[in-house]
């Protein structure tokens, strides 16, 4: 908690600090509205946190990004934990970082449950097709908020482009680009250090708006950074994330599929670097061709059911967990046995965020003043905005190109009305969803007579 202190009377009128209840109510919200992917998830917490309820600043919200954009794992769960953790220490970091993966671990269960038994039914077929222009949407915005605040001048826009470029076309691989990016940063902030300087407050302190994490703001968190702190940090939360697994191997044995799927994915916990996009190719070559967890068509299902439910795009990890449980319970019922695989294939895709989190954040906190570390990272923020623009080409193909490969205009329109309301008239996130979905409803159940 930071106690707010009193303005000065020309200053704006000073953010208020959130009570521990009010950040747990907030948390569970957006665990329950994160659609879009983690460019969707970000630009949705830019706005409530940043622009909306201004419990941390612009300054301070990048600064997180690009620690998080660093790390193997999920970036927008990870932004959440760190924000929770700046707010209300590590127990606001456990919270906002459980909440954030919790709606969508049932919602993705009940759906997993729900294709094994019965298949894709018509009814939720379409609303899945109306829900993909809307993610679509939301991403686009994504680009545009994020691109304002950070493309702000030529060298900004030269470092975007070239991130795009080099994804789009070259195909690079994004720690390459992530490294690169944070070079050229170092070397600007040497040659042009006023081009490079973004990551700070913007205007006098008279014109900006203050926030509860305010540009000067000291976390009493990030005061602790002794060598006790460290191991009790890695020894508490490598118990966490490695007793379940431990647990499994002395009841099923070393050979069951759930065993098997606790430690790769508890490997492929350590190398999911650039999100999920960059990580599914390995996993699906994986699950798919090397353990037979699943087929093919079902991993492609997998993917379209996680992209179109709120939380994380890797949240298609529980799904492969689930199917591979199920088709292979090793003894155990098949609803039991793709339960428990759903369970720990999240449990180790999760937990080591948080151990990266509480780990690093503080030593990010205290050389957030350093003046080549924040021109890397201003080149880093300009960088995510073409790893975003990139993600949104290659969502939009598949959008308005699937499954015919024919331009569909429905969902052309859908995607530049709900467009044009989150950008321009400002409209929610939960109603852009909702209108999608039933859009899509209807559409399908009518089409057929229209064409």
């Amino acid at each position: 908690m930071y106690p707010n202190q009193e303005p000065h009377s020309s200053a704006p009128i000073a953010a208020r600090a959130p009570s521990f209840g009010e950040a747990f109510r907030f948390w569970l919200k957006l665990g329950f509205i994160s659609f879009g992917g983690p460019t969707g998830q970000i630009a949705i917490m830019h706005a409530e946190l940043v622009e909306k309820r201004r419990w941390i600043s612009e300054a301070r919200f990048l600064h997180a990004l690009n620690y998080c954009m660093l790390l193997p794992g999920p970036e927008a769960q990870q932004l959440a934990t760190y924000v929770g953790w700046l707010l209300h220490g590590t127990w606001g970091g456990v919270v906002a970082g459980g909440l954030f993966v919790l709606p969508s671990m049932f919602i993705l269960w009940a759906l997993s449950w729900g294709y094994v038994c019965f298949g894709t039914l018509p009814s939720i077929a379409a609303v899945l097709y109306g829900l993909k222009p809307a993610v679509l949407a939301i991403v686009a915005a994504a680009v545009v908020r994020i691109g304002k605040k950070a493309l702000r001048n030529e060298w900004m826009w030269a470092i975007a482009a070239l991130a795009f470029l080099a994804l789009f076309i070259f195909h690079m691989p994004f720690p390459l680009i992530v490294v690169t990016a944070a070079l050229l940063g170092v070397i600007g902030g040497l040659v042009s250090p006023d081009k490079f300087a973004l990551i700070q407050r913007h205007g006098s302190k008279a014109t900006v708006e203050p926030s509860v994490i305010s540009d000067e703001e000291v976390p009493v968190a990030a005061s602790d950074r002794s060598w006790s702190r460290v191991f009790r940090v890695s020894f508490i939360w490598l118990s966490i994330w490695w007793l379940p697994v431990l647990l499994l191997v002395f009841w099923l044995g070393r050979d069951h599929t759930l065993v098997r799927e606790a430690v790769f994915f508890s490997k492929a916990a350590l190398v999911t670097f650039g999100g999920a996009y960059a990580v599914l190719p390995y996993v699906s070559q994986q699950a798919v061709g090397t353990y037979g967890w699943l087929d093919a068509a079902q991993m492609l299902d997998g993917m379209g059911l996680a992209e179109t439910t709120p939380g994380p795009l890797i949240m298609v990890l529980q799904f492969v967990g689930f199917l591979g449980g199920w088709n292979y319970p090793g003894g155990l019922s098949p609803l039991l046995s793709a339960t428990l695989g759903a369970f720990i294939s999240t449990w180790t895709t999760f937990a080591p965020c948080f151990l990266w989190i509480f780990l690093g954040a503080p030593y990010i906190e205290y050389l957030r003043g350093n003046r080549k570390l924040t021109a890397a990272l201003s080149a880093v923020t300009a960088a995510v905005v073409g790893v975003i623009l990139n993600l949104s080409v290659w969502f939009g193909i598949h959008v308005l190109f699937a499954p015919t490969h024919k331009l569909d205009w429905f969902a052309v329109m859908l995607t530049l009305v709900a467009s044009m309301g989150l950008i321009r008239w400002k409209w929610g996130v939960i109603s852009v969803v909702c209108g999608s979905a039933l859009a899509g409803l209807l559409w399908r159940q009518f089409s057929v007579y229209l064409l």
